[in-house]
This record gives structure tokens, C-alpha cells and sequence, in this order.
């Protein structure tokens, strides 16, 4: 099909936005233009790519099969500006980077603060989602490279895996439970008898314990499901069940808290650098990448 880049420019914006006027701004068009060219658009593929109504607009099936293709290209020419932007120097340009709260809270934080001092002129944009949401903004082109805990389901073919530290889980709990608890070894059976406060499904340190209860044949029901370590702390911390949660990111600050003796190990986890094999890597994301 012989399509003008800038009808897919312009979809890509109204698609993410879902918003013609946002798109407009965004663009420096009019509304008016905007619209005609989504018409266009539509026509030539001869598919709806939008429902619009009075109050909001909303992609199509086709529409989203289409944002899935666009954004990641987008992405890509992004990618391919903001490194010629550099001209192969370190004044200037960005590194984009995808980690979980936890991660950029406890691990990253003092690298981040090591490439600003040294590279000062280089914008450094970090955004925040569980490591599995973290492979598919890679996926996207819309990071450089992420931080991930590993194993992760989402990492297959195609992805270049740095490992950077191991880290073991521990079952984390207040003293309410020290009395009972501080002299015995419990079984993953065992521990079952107590509330188990954990992260949500959508992560990877979910897919790990519950996998890990299922070698044993037990099943894993949880009493309270966040989606961050720190509320899981602050939870144990009063009492209301037994966290599982990194090693790491249990400081010295939480002194009425201790881990529960296991009767068996737990396996130990990953943190890994993750980057495309296949897309290239800016001099800022290569240079923040030998700091591992």
C-alpha cells in the first residue's frame, strides 16, 4: 500500500492519546486536519480504525492490531533521532530505562545519581513497572533497557540477559509472631497456616513463589496481593501476616521485623540488565550498561 508516513505519524498520536484534540497539539495541526487524516487513513486501508462518539474516542479491534505494529516503529525512529542528536558524544541525548519500584528504589538509585554526576548533559528517563510490564515496553522500543528479576516469563528469544546480582526471597514477619515462631522451622506446608501477604499476580516474584508452592503440590492462596514491597513491609509491620519480599530491600530501619526460619531453601533470583539483541544501543545506554 502506498501510505504517507504522516497519516500513520498522525494515528499513532490520536491512538495513544485517544484524544484528536491532544493529537493536534501534539502535532501542531488543526483538530480539523487531524480528523481528515485519520478519513484518509481508514479509507485507504478500507477498515475503521476508531469509534468516535461525543465524549470519547476508542480504537477499533483493527485499531489496536495496527497501534501494536505502529508504536514499536515509532519508537524506533525516536531511538534513531535521539542518537544522532548525540553525534557519537556523551554531551547530549538520553537513555531511556524500565525497572520496578522496588529495583530502581533499592538497587538503581545509586547508579542513576554515578551518571548524572558524570554525565550531566544526558536526560535520563526512567519509568516504573513490574518486571513483566518491563519486557513489554522493551518489546515496544519504548525504554533502551530494563532491570528485571529473573526468571521472568516474558523473556525469550531475541533478548540480549546480563546477570548483575543474585538476591534471595525471604517470608518477613513482625514481632507479634516472635513468641511463637522465633524458636521453630516451618515447613512451606506450615507456613500456609499463616496469612501470606505477597505481590499481585501480574509479577514475576508472584510467578516464582506460586511456582515454587506447586513443586511441593500445595496451593498458594494469599491473604493480602499489592503491587509494592514497601506496603508489604509496612503490613508486617503491624501485623497483619507473614510478607514475602527480596532480601534487598529489607533494611536495617525495619528492626521489629524477622524472617521466618524455613525448613527448606529457597531458591535464589536474578537481577538482570535486559536489552534487544537487535535494535542498537545509544553511546548513554552503552556507557550506563558497563557500570555492570
Amino acid at each position: 500500500m502506498d501510505i504517507n508516513y504522516e497519516l500513520y505519524k498522525v494515528f499513532y498520536h490520536v491512538a495513544v492519546s485517544l484524544s484528536f484534540s491532544e493529537a493536534s497539539k501534539k502535532l501542531y495541526i488543526s483538530q480539523s486536519a487531524v480528523s481528515q487524516s485519520i478519513k484518509v487513513l481508514e479509507k485507504k486501508l478500507n477498515l475503521p480504525l476508531f469509534i468516535r462518539s461525543t465524549k470519547k474516542v476508542q480504537l477499533t479491534p483493527e485499531g489496536e492490531i495496527l497501534l501494536r505494529h505502529i508504536e514499536p516503529a515509532m519508537n524506533l525512529i525516536k531511538r534513531g533521532e535521539a542518537q544522532l542528536m548525540e553525534s557519537h558524544t556523551l554531551g547530549g541525548g538520553q537513555i531511556r530505562i524500565g525497572a520496578s519500584d522496588t529495583i530502581c528504589r533499592y538497587f538503581l538509585v545509586p547508579y542513576l545519581s554515578r551518571f548524572h554526576r558524570e554525565y550531566p548533559n544526558v536526560h535520563i528517563k526512567v519509568t516504573n513497572q513490574t518486571s513483566i510490564r518491563c519486557v513489554d515496553l522493551l518489546e515496544s522500543g519504548a525504554v533502551d533497557l530494563i532491570f528485571t528479576n529473573y526468571p521472568n516469563s516474558r523473556l525469550g528469544h531475541g533478548f540480549h540477559i546480563r546477570y548483575i546480582k543474585e538476591f534471595q526471597d525471604c517470608f518477613i514477619a513482625s514481632r507479634k509472631y516472635y513468641k511463637e515462631l522465633q524458636q521453630k522451622t516451618l515447613s512451606l506446608q506450615e507456613l500456609l497456616d499463616y496469612p501470606i501477604l505477597m505481590l499481585g499476580r501480574n509479577s514475576t516474584t508472584s510467578e516464582f513463589v506460586h511456582s515454587m508452592f506447586q513443586q511441593h503440590q500445595l496451593d498458594l492462596v494469599p491473604e493480602i496481593e499489592l503491587s509494592s514491597n514497601d506496603l508489604l513491609l509496612d503490613l508486617a509491620d503491624i501485623g497483619l501476616g507473614i510478607a514475602f519480599v527480596p532480601d534487598f530491600c529489607v533494611t536495617q530501619k525495619l528492626h521489629d521485623l524477622f524472617p521466618i526460619r524455613l525448613a527448606s531453601t529457597l531458591p535464589s533470583r536474578q537481577l538482570a540488565l535486559v536489552h534487544k539483541e537487535q535494535m542498537p544501543v545509544s553511546n548513554a545506554a552503552r556507557q550506563f550498561m558497563d557500570y555492570f
